[in-house]
């Protein structure tokens, strides 16, 4: 199916090319890698470092800008593209303390819980334009690790009648999610905390959160807090594996003229007022360089959950905290 999923979408192409990324020292690929265009618009490799890129559906477009959590940026002319693209790793910036942490220690759990809404109106519509980010401070001066991430997701259910449907089905999805870890750099999103390439695909059967088990990734939380962030790839097959999704729809109007609409993904993710702060921040991940921005009125977002005051994506986590020796 994803074979065939990805001959249809290039039927009728005059230029074709699959492009794979890898590792320079283990020739391993490189996993979900950004490809940005420099123009705002972008795609993702999948699991295996493959993506597709065709001049007929990406016309004048003469350079492609990669990245990888990790690597470092690698910049490419679209002429002659070569079918295997290399990436250098960056000399691993970790902080030692953070490396050196023994996990063999005597803690105790302390869990946030998610803040979960199922109504469509109350909920922000994924795009893969678009990552979000969650400020989490650290609880307490004793050190602490990260156990667990709980993703609040709306199953659009509860309101089904008042959106004039004729049955309270929930919608079925498939989709494929990045994870990352930042540290707090004078209140936005900074470093990463690890190098690991983090991914989860949530269906409806996950329920109204998605539990992520980050244990195993020793992710220390800073004296000064810490974010986390969630970005969708895309949607999946049966296996799981990411099928190629466009970032635009492309809508005919009255006049006859084109309209590029974001697509949106399944499932939604709901915004709460239970949390205290404007907590949220928002980035363009396929705009080189941009910034992140808290997600608060006047900060560029127009947005029916600011005006409701829905400033925050509501993530719970389960911290680990370790008991003085």
């Amino acid at each position: 199916m994803y074979k065939i999923l990805f001959t249809l979408l290039c039927i009728g192409q005059l230029s074709f090319a699959q492009i794979t990324i890898k590792d320079s020292i283990s020739q391993y690929p490189v996993s979900y890698a950004t490809i940005s265009f420099g123009n705002g618009n972008g795609i993702f490799a999948d699991d295996e470092g493959v993506f597709i890129f065709t001049e007929k559906l990406y016309p004048d477009i003469d350079s492609l800008f990669i990245s990888a959590i990790g690597f470092k940026d690698l910049n490419v002319a679209t002429k002659n593209l070569p079918e295997v693209l290399i990436m250098k790793a960056q000399s691993h910036q970790l902080d030692e303390v953070m490396l050196n942490f023994k996990k063999d220690r005597k803690f105790k759990e302390e869990k946030l819980k998610p803040s979960l809404d199922d109504d469509y109106y109350n909920c922000w519509l994924p795009t893969i334009e678009s990552e979000i980010a969650v400020y989490f401070p650290k609880s307490t001066t004793k050190d602490q690790n990260l156990k667990t991430v709980f993703f609040p997701i709306a199953l659009e259910s509860k309101d089904w009648e008042k959106r004039n449907k004729k049955n309270s089905e929930k919608k079925k999805f498939s989709t494929l999610f990045k994870v990352q870890f930042y540290d707090n750099n004078n209140g936005v999103p900074g470093d990463v905390l690890t190098y690991e390439t983090i991914v989860f695909r949530a269906t409806e059967k996950d329920g109204d959160a998605y539990e992520l088990n980050v244990d195993d990734y020793n992710i220390r939380v800073p004296d000064n807090g810490f974010f986390v962030s969630l970005q969708v790839l895309g949607y999946t097959n049966k296996a799981g594996k990411l099928l190629p999704n466009k970032k635009y729809k492309e809508i005919e109007s009255k006049n006859g003229k084109i309209v590029k609409i974001p697509t949106n993904f399944r499932p939604l993710l709901p915004f709460t007022n239970e949390v205290e702060g404007k907590n949220t921040y928002i980035k363009r991940v396929f705009i080189n360089g941009n910034d992140w921005v808290n997600f608060d009125k006047g900060n560029q977002f127009k947005s029916s959950l600011l005006d409701k005051n829905l400033f925050n994506y509501g993530i719970g986590i389960t911290y680990k905290t370790y008991k003085d020796e």
